[in-house]
């Protein structure tokens, strides 16, 4: 099950999970999936309700979220609320509501979706406070769910080519070209980068991986994250 599938990543990586061979089950607001809107927590349970009607789903990507870039004096209490209910609450009643299938399957295999601003980022305080949030629930989950064959690892991408990164960042822009240079492979990740990382997490040869980040940022996390 994908969170936020119909587009960018969460689109490549609903591809790539069919090209190994899973049925996707994409839940998003718009697009052919389940619909619904994933801030609403009842209509995510409703959601999920649906999404399991046809049996237990093992493996789980979250990867719904909201950006709501601002000064850490101009956020407001109402963004960071809906940026904590997408980008967190969402996640967990996501893994709560799958949590028994895999128990009994004594398999799962859950991916957050976190990002390298979770280690700071200008004008992003309630997007780098709540990714930050998933790399701390992902290492608890890790710690919890491993005995019953469960993994939780995150991804951190880095700067990704996608429709909404190419509407504010022209491919021609100096700004754009900056954000170019300051990555050591010299180059924009795009959405398989992330959908090839997910694949390996969601593979059942990478059962002894749990409680891991993994950012995929063309090196930019170099002599930023810790070793």
């Amino acid at each position: 099950m994908i969170t936020g599938g119909a587009a960018g990543i969460g689109a490549a990586c609903a591809e790539r999970c069919e090209a190994d061979g899973f049925e996707a089950v994409v839940i998003d607001r718009v697009g052919r999936g389940l619909i619904a809107d994933l801030s609403d927590a009842e209509a995510t349970s409703k959601a999920l309700d649906q999404a399991l009607a046809g049996g237990p789903i093992t493996r789980l990507v979250n990867n719904v979220g909201v950006v709501v870039p601002a000064g850490a004096g101009e956020q407001s209490l109402e963004e960071l609320e809906l940026a904590w209910s997408l980008n967190v609450r969402c996640a967990m009643q996501c893994m709560q509501a799958l949590l028994p299938g895999m128990q009994a399957a004594g398999f799962g295999r859950i991916v957050n979706m976190s990002s390298r601003a979770a280690l700071g980022k200008e004008l992003r305080t309630a997007y780098s406070a709540t990714k930050a949030a998933l790399i701390g629930m992902t290492r608890v989950w890790a710690l919890e769910l491993g005995r019953h064959g469960i993994t939780a690892n995150a991804i951190g991408p880095g700067p990704i080519r996608t429709e909404l990164f190419n509407r504010a960042n022209p491919p021609d822009s100096p700004r754009t070209r900056a954000i170019v240079a300051s990555v050591p492979v010299k180059r924009v990740g795009t959405p398989e980068d992330i959908a090839h990382a997910v694949s390996y997490f969601l593979d059942a040869r990478s059962g002894f991986v749990t409680g891991q980040v993994l950012y995929v940022c063309g090196g930019m996390t170099v002599g930023v994250a810790g070793v």
